[in-house]
């Protein structure tokens, strides 16, 4: 049972170590634009103050309304979106390997929070691990220091200046170049059994359950 990594980010939702790419879907990004128009747009509106006794204006209470409209249209996407996907990866590939995400940590990287939150990363893992107990799958969590995208995946030196603006992988040893995604996967896919922080699912070789997490 071959299994694939999983690489995820913010332009591209997920890079998949077989060269296959999962991106945020259009009507998403659309929501998000639209969403920012309206917030843009109405700036200025005057907004309510109970302690000032200073009521929102009726044009006020319209952007509020739209507001909240747009606000839970794109939930729905995302929650959409997470769905078909995990449900996707669950029943394509019976081997899973991913990244455990220090959301907490990328969060405080006030220049990803934003992507991370829209994303719902937290939701996709949590969604993918207790799907694993319906499709009988194998779930390989990597340890989130584990150098999957320094780590050249040709000759396995590890590069140790690779800035978030480098979208190219080159390796400084033998010269290799890949998709900077791409070549985390790939590390995440022969990640070896030493950084494996957690198994989830069922391992095919012993047919026993080793862990699971259930939804909440």
């Amino acid at each position: 049972m071959e299994p694939i990594g999983i690489d995820l980010g913010c332009k591209i939702f997920a890079t998949l170590s077989d060269g296959n790419v999962i991106e945020s879907p259009r009507p998403y990004k659309k929501a998000k634009t639209k969403l920012g128009m309206i917030q843009y747009h109405n700036r200025n509106k005057q907004l309510e103050n109970r302690k000032q006794g200073v009521k929102a204006s009726n044009n006020a209470k319209k952007y509020y309304d739209k507001i909240r409209k747009q606000h839970h249209q794109i939930a729905c996407q995302r929650k959409d979106f997470l769905q078909q996907t995990t449900t996707y990866l669950c029943k394509t590939y019976a081997h899973i390997k991913i990244e455990s995400l220090n959301v907490k940590g990328m969060m405080a990287n006030h220049k990803l929070a934003a992507s991370i939150a829209d994303l719902g990363m937290y939701e996709f893992k949590r969604q993918l691990t207790y799907k694993a107990e319906w499709y009988t799958n194998r779930i390989d969590v990597i340890d989130q220091w584990y150098p999957s995208s320094k780590k050249c995946s040709n000759c396995g030196h590890k590069k140790e200046k690779l800035s978030l603006s480098d979208r190219l992988y080159v390796c400084d040893e033998c010269g290799f170049e890949i998709d900077r995604d791409l070549n985390a996967s790939i590390n995440l896919e022969q990640a070896p059994e030493s950084v494996i922080v957690e198994k989830i699912g069922w391992v095919t070789s012993e047919l026993t359950s080793v862990d699971s997490i259930k939804s909440s």
